[in-house]
């Protein structure tokens, strides 16, 4: 791809790999802790931002200019991710764990396709497979509904499917802002801004604000942890990586939410997506190797 020269090879590459793989495995417990919040969707969405600040805060001002004014693509990435959140838990709500993640994480098609075409940034043809084989490997998880499918599965299908614009749109603001600004301080001013707004959209939509017990409490703080440390990895990866190339490797995430469903609220993993799991990992690990720079002529 046109950009990877821009990008470290050898062990540094690996590491970004290594830090990227393991945000989206910490994401993959997001949709769980969403249904144990006892909170309405966006709610969920404006503590999860809230209980991770102090930590984002604090990671950010030891790398120093955290209050700078922060620049129009970091709120552009704030107001993606209000939006990400804000659909993606509504699409938990009423539909499978599996299916909110699977079909949430159809990211990579639209960020190929906007690198592609707005950023002159041509994939390779082993690369544009890759991504074919790990959104296909996610719509056969998608194809087979789960043991729980949720109060009403076509409208949280179509919540889901439309989280993965809000996040392919995140995931590039993102990926163009790493390029000056350090992953804490783009974390912090990014979920100061989308905080306020799920607050709002909660409160216009009527939401229970507040957990009624102390589990749901629980359930906000991790949130909090998890964005903090999910989110926060595939920031600082995606400064060392090329966008496409991160938004593929993510799609674990689905993988990882659809056993945690199965183990948590008993979401029937049947044979096809059990297939579809591996077919996704499968695209991830070719996204790899397509997307490994070109030795020097």
């Amino acid at each position: 791809m046109a950009e990877l020269a821009a990008y470290p090879g050898g062990s540094a590459r690996w590491r970004a790999l290594a830090v990227l793989v393991f945000g989206a495995c910490v994401i993959g417990l997001s949709p769980v802790l969403v249904r144990l919040a006892e909170t309405g969707p966006a709610a969920a969405g404006f503590w999860r931002l809230f209980f991770a600040l102090p930590l984002l805060a604090a990671t950010a001002g030891r790398a120093g200019g955290t209050w700078e004014r922060p620049s129009p693509v970091i709120l552009l990435a704030g107001l993606m991710f209000a939006l990400d959140l804000g659909f993606w838990h509504y699409g938990i709500k009423y539909t499978s764990v599996a299916n909110a993640t699977v079909l949430s994480n159809l990211t990579p098609v639209v960020v190929t396709a906007f690198a592609w075409m707005f950023l002159k940034q041509r994939p390779r043809p082993l690369f544009l497979l890759a991504v074919a084989v790990a959104v296909g490997g996610c719509w056969i998880m998608a194809l087979e509904q789960g043991g729980g499918p949720g109060l009403d599965p076509p409208l949280g299908n179509l919540f889901s499917a439309a989280t993965a614009l809000w996040y392919a749109l995140y995931m590039l603001a993102v990926g163009q802002a790493r390029r000056s600004v350090g992953a804490s301080r783009l974390m912090f001013w990014s979920s100061l801004v989308g905080a306020p707004l799920l607050l709002a959209a909660a409160g216009l939509l009527g939401e229970p604000l507040t957990p009624l017990r102390a589990a749901g409490w629980l359930a906000c703080v991790g949130l909090g942890v998890v964005h903090a440390l999910g989110q926060g990895s595939i920031a600082w990866a995606m400064g060392r990586l090329p966008t496409s190339t991160a938004s593929v490797v993510v799609l674990v995430q689905p993988v990882v939410a659809a056993w945690l469903g199965f183990v948590l609220f008993g979401e029937a993993l049947g044979p096809a997506q059990g297939l579809g799991a591996g077919v996704a990992l499968a695209g991830v690990i070719l996204a790899q190797w397509a997307s490994r720079p070109r030795p020097p002529a």
